[in-house]
């Protein structure tokens, strides 16, 4: 490994430009989401103390935002899980984001458009997300409606429902993923004609 220091700056870390989402397919894919949700509601925020998995992962799909290097995704960078237990009423969970990636808000478009989308497809008529208090607003500008005010583990959180209107039935699959800036720009646009 490089040493940094050797020129006496640190070096930044690196950002790939080139984000796509889609279901988790890889072992790999799987272990990484794992270890960011871990990284993220275990370390960071402390809403667990030594994991988050609990007994929804076992019917649930994950979704990845994957980062690229040299044209190969490389990196999970974000992650977010969906799950019906009725068929048409689907739940979003777990949405996480690697620190390097929040401000850069294409990681968190991605995985919205990409769970709702598919969830869509796979015959949801409702879609509800549990939102940290934190995040509320981010959610109302990628169309989602609060419903009630309910408590994870002690901490605040919103359930929000998604605006099923907005996220055209489409599965986030490994072969045809969701592009993470595309998607971005698409959210901002919409959000901009409907705000006015």
């Amino acid at each position: 490994m490089l040493d940094a220091s050797v020129w006496g700056e640190p070096v930044a870390p690196f950002l790939s430009s080139h984000v796509t989402a889609q279901i988790a397919s890889e072992p790999w894919e799987h272990v990484a989401y794992l270890d960011l949700r871990r990284a993220i509601f275990v370390a960071e925020q402390r809403m667990f103390e030594v994991s988050d998995v609990d007994a929804y992962d076992s019917i649930a799909t994950p979704i990845v935002v994957l980062g690229h290097s040299g044209g190969m995704p490389d990196e999970v960078i974000g992650g977010v899980r969906i799950y019906s237990t009725d068929g048409s009423t689907w739940f979003g969970g777990r949405l996480g984001v690697h620190p390097r990636y929040r401000a850069r808000g294409v990681v968190g478009s991605a995985l919205i458009f990409a769970a709702v989308s598919t969830a869509h497809a796979w015959g949801c008529t409702r879609f509800l997300a549990t939102v940290q208090e934190a995040n509320v607003r981010y959610f109302e500008r990628h169309r989602f409606a609060s419903v009630s005010t309910i408590d994870v583990c002690g901490h605040p959180h919103r359930l929000m429902e998604a605006d099923l209107g907005c996220f055209p039935p489409r599965v986030a699959h490994p072969l045809a993923p969701v592009d993470g800036s595309r998607m971005a720009a698409v959210l901002a646009d919409f959000g901009r004609r409907h705000a006015a």
